[in-house]
């Protein structure tokens, strides 16, 4: 494995260990739920809104180590940003882990979540990576319905 390589499992097993925005946030303006079926991770995605701004965002639930180090980079990536600039960071973020592995692809567009590139070599944790991302989507949308990755 190359040092690049070694450094990115070592910040995924870190946010998996000790992740961050971890845990129930008081005055959320949003909740939205995600599961996915394939692995069994559950998500709750709590955002407290100021007018276009995510003003705090935090999340709980179990999952892989993919899925919850996804979840804890992504609340550092999208904590005080416009829900604008969230949704075009979803776009990118999302364009990164789903191209396939023989394309290159723009890892300095999503800045630390370059870790997560990685999964592209195995298909089916792209929806481990990608539940936090997608319950964001729903809770910004309002949507009441759980987000499920099948």
């Amino acid at each position: 494995m190359s040092e690049l390589s070694d450094l990115y499992q070592e910040v995924i097993l870190d946010h998996n260990r000790r992740p961050r925005n971890f845990g129930t946030l008081t005055g959320a303006t949003r909740v939205a739920d995600g599961h996915n079926p394939l692995c069994g991770d559950r998500l709750r995605l709590y955002l407290k809104l100021d007018g276009d701004r995510i003003e705090n965002i935090s999340f709980e639930g179990s999952g892989c180590a993919i899925s919850k180090a996804s979840a804890s980079l992504m609340t550092d990536a999208v904590k005080g940003r416009s829900t604008g600039e969230a949704m075009e960071l979803f776009d990118r973020f999302h364009q990164v882990v789903t191209t396939p592995i023989d394309e290159a692809i723009d890892e300095a567009s999503v800045g630390k979540l370059a870790v997560l590139a990685g999964v592209r070599e195995f298909p089916a944790r792209v929806k481990c990576a990608s539940l936090a991302w997608h319950t964001l989507k729903a809770a910004l949308a309002g949507a009441a319905d759980p987000v499920k990755t099948e």
